[in-house]
């Protein structure tokens, strides 16, 4: 699957790969590529053969953010209407869209280059980000006097905490993929010639030596998990699960391939649903 702003592809062992790929625009997103990239996504979450989805940026880039080639109207009402008019949905499924988090499927960002203002609030949205040291980082919105979005006002502060969240959201100052890595947004800052190595050795670490059933079981829970104020009901809930998950059949492989000495052979669904009473 590929068109002009995005290339994807699928690997033998179902790492899907997707790359933003504007380079001359430093893979600013347009109206095309947002709709090509969603797409591609929920594409890829819904194939049980894809077992984890990377996502990196052509070029020296990773996001340059939203295209602002409009001018001083890139970010009014109209522009909002005339993307939500193409996607063909409302305001609140434009946000369902882009709730990565209810996929079923671990999503790895390979931050190539600078990512900044919606460029950085993407790969806020996956559950691993692998950045370039050398990488420029900003949360621009308020030099370009607009509010930071895409659940960034939610997410940021539970990453690197409170005081570190708001000095980034209220200055948009650049930091360096090191530094990012060093406060938490990212999980770690490598040269930038190895940022998409380093991603997609660990989307197959994934892919082949873990259940697909647990992996999208446990990505459900730690992120439900971050709006449950019961701690002993998220605790009560995880038990449930892990009773139910050691009685399927990859609980049984797992055990029986470590005392073998040989690769699992996994034959559970990353879509397997979930009993009703332990939803």
């Amino acid at each position: 699957m590929s068109n002009n702003t995005i290339i994807t592809e699928v690997d033998e062992v179902g790492i899907a790969t997707i790359t933003l790929n504007r380079p001359e625009q430093r893979n600013a997103i347009n109206f095309e590529m947002d709709r090509a990239f969603h797409d591609a996504m929920w594409s890829f979450d819904a194939d049980d053969d894809v077992r984890a989805i990377v996502v990196t940026g052509a070029g020296k880039a990773f996001c340059s953010g939203f295209d602002i080639s409009a001018g001083g109207e890139a970010f009014g009402r109209a522009t909002h209407e005339a993307h939500d008019q193409q996607l063909g949905v409302d305001s609140d499924s434009v946000a369902e869209r882009a709730a990565f988090w209810n996929m079923r499927t671990p999503v790895i960002a390979a931050i190539n280059g600078a990512a900044v203002g919606a460029g950085l609030t993407l790969p806020l949205l996956f559950d691993i980000r692998i950045a370039a040291e050398d990488a420029k980082l900003a949360f621009i919105f308020p030099r370009r006097g607009i509010l930071p979005e895409a659940n960034s006002t939610w997410l940021l502060p539970r990453l690197v905490g409170l005081s570190r969240a708001l000095e980034l959201l209220l200055t948009g100052k650049t930091i360096s993929g090191t530094e990012a890595a060093r406060i938490g947004l990212v999980s770690r800052a490598v040269p930038r010639d190895q940022v998409l190595d380093e991603a997609l050795e660990l989307a197959r670490d994934i892919a082949v030596n873990c259940a697909p059933t647990p992996v999208a079981i446990t990505k459900k829970l730690v992120h439900e998990g971050l709006g449950e104020t019961d701690r002993l009901a998220a605790m009560q809930r995880e038990t449930r699960l892990t009773w139910w998950i050691g009685e399927q059949a990859d609980a049984v492989e797992g055990v029986v391939a470590f005392f073998e000495r040989r690769q699992p052979k996994w034959s559970g669904s990353k879509h397997v649903g979930i009993p009703e009473d332990l939803r």
